[in-house]
């Protein structure tokens, strides 16, 4: 995995700021978590998810989606440009929990103009005590 990161984010430098919103450094942020650290919360699990959506790491995508779910032809949309993530609100996922929900909303732009996608997306621990997505609902 962590060579996709390599080819993925060379260019992104750790100083940029990662495009989680979060607002820190990509080095400090989703950076680590993309090159294989675990994510401490589903909450950072969500954001580290977005920022490899939009940087392209369809490795990281793959890894940390739980493989009972994970679709075998995952791909991304070279269309569509990911600019902003708001986390709206968290429900359990902490360090101490085996089980997360995050709701959000990533607004993208593809070139057909700007979009929104809502998703109340659910996290869980895996038999190794990492965090992986399961799956959203964006029909909530």
């Amino acid at each position: 995995m962590s060579g996709a990161v390599a080819r993925g984010t060379a260019a992104l430098g750790s100083e940029v700021a990662c495009p989680c919103g979060r607002g820190e450094p990509y080095g400090g942020c989703c950076g680590p978590l993309h090159a294989g650290e675990p994510a401490p919360t589903a909450e950072r699990l969500m954001r580290s998810r977005y920022a490899a959506f939009a940087l392209g790491l369809l490795d990281y995508l793959e890894y940390s989606w739980d493989a009972s779910t994970r679709p075998g032809d995952l791909e991304i949309d070279p269309d569509v440009t990911w600019r902003r993530l708001l986390i709206e609100r968290v429900e359990a996922g902490s360090p101490f929990d085996q089980e997360g929900y995050v709701t959000f909303t990533a607004i993208g732009r593809t070139s057909e103009g700007r979009f929104e996608q809502r998703e109340r997306s659910r996290f869980v621990r895996d038999a190794a005590g990492r965090w992986v997505y399961i799956d959203g609902d964006a029909e909530f």
